[in-house]
């Protein structure tokens, strides 16, 4: 009854959105859908011989470690520091004893948690944190993130993995919905206030599936670096043979803020504040003071331009638009970066080296922003072969949305 009352509570946690935790070798905690990852495939499927594979926006690192599985080299880099650590944990080899200690120590901290030997850290620094996690919840999640403290070694495989468990346990049990393109909350119908022994339950079935997936992992491992992908040169030694990725869109989605109940809990941030500062340090960041420094951004003066994107940013800041000016300005700047790093991605290109870049258009206040073919436009000027732009699925139920494979080859 007990299993049974925690997958119930699994299935209300919604994890088809983009920030889920399906089933599968992929599917510890991932920030692209299924779909996503069976492209990333597919495409690493047409190569009989070992190729060097660079993805310059990581994810949860899905391409390195689809490379790793078909032996060849994965590369890929993150700015976001947690999303570096969930890289390295998910495509990490784990050795049967490495498997066995985890089990043995997750074993040793539901015992603390359920004796209530152990103090309870103090609770993240979330605003209105309750929305989140009824108190009962929370108070659960201060223990047993403890107790993972107290039984594992500092920056040890085993913690890595129980901490897994714990980000699919927290967000299981918390409030979110994902059933929409960014998260929100359930309405107060919807909550679900679960006992500690169905959470128990919950952490002890998602670190049987963490363990299970960390067991097939491939002993070639993915390597995962920080770094910004606007200097790529500075993080990585080309030459590269593969590029696959999927960059951030144009939609004002922040990464950031869908991630900050995972990098409160585990440390990676501390107040609303950093959490601004990072999502501004991003592609496509606009969440807290990112979206105040929108106002006074201006355009570099060798950037790249073409009617394909000024005629819609001409639009977007229309004086009738609400936010026009601003939204334009934001849409400016995600291209800019967006063209500072494709600029980058040159110097660690081989010749006849291919990308795919997995995109989707987007819509604001109606004017349809077609990625992709800017995309295509910033290819062609740098002096890429054989572009093309395929239409992979619609995005939702805006009949012009659509993501899009944007592939091409570098000759030089």
């Amino acid at each position: 009854m007990k299993v049974e009352t925690a997958q119930k509570l699994r299935q209300r946690a919604d994890y088809t959105h983009k920030f889920n935790a399906n089933t599968g070798r992929h599917g510890w905690l991932r920030l692209t859908p299924a779909y996503s990852v069976k492209i990333v495939e597919e495409l690493m499927d047409r190569y009989d011989q070992p190729q060097r594979v660079l993805d310059p926006f990581c994810g949860t690192a899905t391409t390195a470690l689809s490379a790793a599985y078909r032996g060849h080299e994965g590369v890929t880099i993150d700015i976001n520091p947690f999303l570096v650590w969930l890289g390295k944990a998910k495509t990490a080899h784990y050795s049967d004893a490495t498997i066995a200690s985890t089990h043995r120590i997750c074993m040793r901290v539901m015992d603390a948690v359920r004796r209530d030997a152990i103090e309870p850290v103090e609770t993240p620094r979330i605003h209105n944190i309750n929305r989140w996690w009824p108190r009962e919840s929370l108070n659960f999640l201060r223990k047993l993130r403890a107790g993972i403290e107290a039984e594992s070694e500092h920056q040890s495989p085993e913690r890595d993995l129980l901490l897994v468990g714990f980000c699919r346990t927290l967000i299981g049990a918390s409030n979110a919905a994902f059933n929409h393109q960014s998260m929100s909350f359930k309405q107060d119908g919807q909550l679900h206030i679960p006992l500690n022994a169905d959470m128990e339950a919950m952490f002890i079935n998602d670190m049987r599936f963490v363990l299970d997936g960390a067991e097939d992992n491939p002993k070639k491992t993915g390597k995962v670096l920080l770094g910004d992908a606007r200097m790529l040169s500075e993080v990585v030694d080309g030459p590269f043979d593969l590029v696959i990725t999927s960059p951030p869109y144009a939609n004002r989605m922040s990464y950031i803020r869908e991630l900050r109940p995972y990098m409160y809990w585990l440390g990676f941030l501390d107040n609303g504040r950093d959490a601004g500062e990072l999502d501004w340090s991003a592609i496509g960041g606009t969440w807290g003071i990112a979206t105040s420094r929108l106002n006074d951004w201006k355009q570099p003066k060798d950037d790249f331009t073409h009617p394909l994107l000024d005629a819609p940013l001409s639009k977007i800041a229309h004086s009738e638009n609400k936010n026009g000016r601003i939204l334009a300005n934001y849409v400016a700047k995600y291209f800019s970066d967006i063209w500072e790093h494709i600029n980058s991605l040159l110097p660690i290109l081989g010749k006849d080296s291919e990308l795919h870049y997995i995109v989707g258009n987007s819509t604001f206040y109606g004017v349809l922003l077609s990625a992709e073919k800017i995309y295509e436009a910033m290819l062609r000027r740098l002096g890429f072969e054989g572009i093309r732009c395929c239409a992979i699925r619609k995005r939702n139920s805006k009949k012009e949305l659509f993501e899009f494979d944007v592939s091409a080859r570098w000759p030089n």
